[in-house]
């Protein structure tokens, strides 16, 4: 008993590396935009009359995020004018996209949706294409700052920082709103402005750390090197001037080399891959462009869904992404993921009790905690088998595939939540984004078996290769 618990301690003091305590200040800057566009907007539309299929089709903002690849090898290779030279390549572009986010948040608190719902959107799109870059940046910097073994732990405390920021844009937005609104039953503008301003205010953080962290040591990789040579090698041939020899030498290794070495690498295996990350989080992403919607319409206040599901909920994720990074050590990824798969679909049955129930802050307490420890635990799961598949030489831009491939389809999907909920109710689309979920759990353990079989054909040929040398 006393040694299991030992055990234990010892793996929590992963938590305490200085690189993985960093992380929670740049998870908080990265999730502080992403409620802003999409579940607290959902809500400040509602409130303002705005029907549910339109917001439904709103959601359709965070495909910024499903399409960030196509930009990503730009964050991943293109110095930036001063901004690379004084702060690096990584940190160069959180604070250029860090600052965009701070001017379209301050665009969006000066547009009132009830009067000029088309600017509304203008700016939330360009939060979320901000928003989508910083993604980028940070993801390559968590991922080049440590080892493979403390990427879960990374994950951890960035999904803490992320969902410690979703408290302030979801809960302090509506606290905010709601102790500025003298009538509580109907629509006041300037409440939601001042919140928003907030929030604008708020990315100081991200801002700030941006300027404190250490950018990663980390040299051209001699893959990409080696990538780019043959490249040379292969455009000198086509006798070009020498302008566009090197422009298409950069090309290549921006846009077509990350794609490629991950292809290659995989091989047909690359498809199973691509095919879990697309539906990986598909039930909770569908589900959660609804929630704020349905607490309205179940009759919760502002300070009841911020307390509840804002506040308290987003404390039982940031402990279940930290059990999910202790599970990471103790078992290994593919188990985290089958079981954070199983968690995420079966508690959104939950959500079909809750409408049943109605107005009840004690049924809600019950659904929000087990609907977010399981987000939690499969996120950080997620988030670790993502940056496993990355190759180094391009992490920002294989990163950035992986991400949108994960943000595609389920967002696309999400956009009808509102017809389907208007045609069905409440208690069939729950009972729909359950069943969304079950064909990730085969997928798991398909890759799961895949790996298995690919590691024990790998020790065979290393003890092979042992014996024959001795």
């Amino acid at each position: 008993m006393i040694s299991a618990i030992a055990s234990w301690l010892s793996v929590c003091r992963i938590y305490a590396h200085p690189r993985v305590m960093g992380m929670l200040a740049l998870g908080f800057s990265a999730g502080l935009p992403m409620l802003l566009i999409l579940g607290t907007l959902s809500f400040w539309l509602r409130e303002a009359g705005i029907d549910r299929t339109t917001i439904g089709h709103l959601s359709w903002i965070g495909l910024a995020y499903g399409f960030k690849w196509m930009w990503s090898p730009l964050v991943d290779r293109l110095p930036l004018p001063l901004l690379t030279r004084w702060l690096g390549r990584r940190r160069a572009w959180l604070l250029l996209s860090q600052t965009m986010i701070t001017i379209a948040l301050v665009g969006m608190a000066s547009t009132d949706p009830l009067e000029n719902l088309s600017h509304m959107v203008f700016f939330a799109l360009a939060v979320a294409f901000a928003s989508a870059t910083q993604d980028i940046a940070l993801d390559a910097y968590r991922i080049e700052a440590v080892e493979l073994k403390l990427q879960g732990a990374m994950a951890a405390t960035y999904q803490a920082g992320y969902r410690l920021a979703m408290i302030l844009a979801s809960a302090g937005v509506l606290w905010i709103a709601a102790s500025l609104d003298g009538n509580p039953t109907d629509y006041d503008y300037q409440s939601w402005r001042i919140a928003y301003l907030a929030m604008a205010a708020s990315m100081a953080v991200g801002i700030i750390t941006t300027f404190i962290i250490q950018e990663p040591d980390v040299p051209i990789h001699h893959l990409a090197a080696e990538n780019e040579r043959q490249a040379s090698q292969m455009i000198a041939r086509w006798n070009l001037n020498t302008p566009l020899t090197q422009l298409l030498i950069w090309l290549y290794g921006a846009l077509v080399a990350p794609f490629q070495n991950f292809i290659v690498r995989h091989g047909y295996y690359a498809i199973l891959i691509l095919t879990l990350i697309a539906i990986y989080r598909i039930s909770d992403v569908v589900m959660g462009v609804m929630s704020n919607p349905f607490y309205v319409d179940m009759g919760y206040t502002k300070d009841e869904v911020a307390a509840v599901s804002k506040v308290y909920g987003v404390i039982m994720t940031v402990l279940g992404a930290a059990i999910g990074g202790l599970l990471i050590v103790r078992l290994d990824v593919i188990k985290t993921l089958f079981f954070g798969a199983i968690l995420s679909a079966v508690t959104n049955l939950l959500f079909v009790w809750l409408s049943m129930k109605g107005h009840d802050i004690t049924a809600l307490i019950l659904t929000i905690s087990a609907d977010n420890l399981s987000a939690g635990i499969a996120s950080s799961a997620f988030i670790a088998y993502l940056s496993g598949l990355t190759n180094s030489a391009y992490s920002a831009t294989q990163y950035a595939l992986f991400s949108s491939t994960m943000l595609l389809l389920p967002k696309f999907i999400a956009g009808f939540s509102g017809q389907f909920v208007d045609t069905y109710g409440y208690a069939l689309f729950f009972t729909g984004t359950t069943l969304l979920g079950l064909p990730v759990l085969l997928l798991v353990w398909m890759v799961g078996r895949i790996e298995l079989k690919i590691s024990t054909n790998s020790k065979a040929e290393n003890r092979a290769e042992k014996i024959t040398f001795e």
